[in-house]
């Protein structure tokens, strides 16, 4: 195997046929990366302007999302977040599936009290997404545990250990 690595590594030049046709590889994924993220940010802003025009379609704008690149290892869609402000945020996806096509997922997601650590909120409608910030303006936005041990919430990635 060694040989035929130091076989092919000299060949690998800007003019090759070979290095041309990977930079063009090269190419068509970055174009593919900037396709999916601009089409997951164009989903979640229509999926939200659609089904939370009295809410957040008033409030937040196309430009207000941030596309995510598909994970095919772990067999994540492509998705989009947007910032709310005060740590908390909107996750939209498609769930597709062999059986039911496409179907758009937004997720509130919500920092503890325990400022540690976030909650998920799969929101199904308008009246479900006013119903959890009613809950929420009580607590600033914040999600309360009943004991300080009492965290059952995913890590926050971005906490200091």
């Amino acid at each position: 195997m060694t040989k035929l690595q130091a076989a092919v590594t000299p060949a690998l030049d800007g003019a090759s046929p070979l290095a041309r046709l990977f930079a063009m590889v090269s190419e068509r994924d970055a174009h593919s990366e900037a396709e999916q993220r601009d089409d997951a940010e164009t989903a979640a802003a229509h999926h939200v302007y659609t089904q939370y025009g009295a809410t957040l379609g008033q409030v937040l704008y196309d430009e207000d999302w941030t596309g995510r690149i598909a994970v095919k290892d772990n067999r994540l869609e492509a998705s989009a977040v947007a910032w709310l402000e005060g740590g908390l945020w909107l996750h939209h996806t498609l769930d597709i599936s062999e059986y039911d096509g496409a179907h758009d997922v937004l997720t509130l997601i919500v920092p503890c009290t325990c400022d540690s650590s976030y909650i998920a909120f799969q929101l199904e409608n308008e009246e479900d997404l006013l119903e959890i910030l009613t809950d929420l303006r009580r607590t600033h936005g914040r999600v309360p545990h009943q004991h300080n041990d009492d965290c059952a919430s995913v890590p926050d990635p971005h906490a200091q250990k």
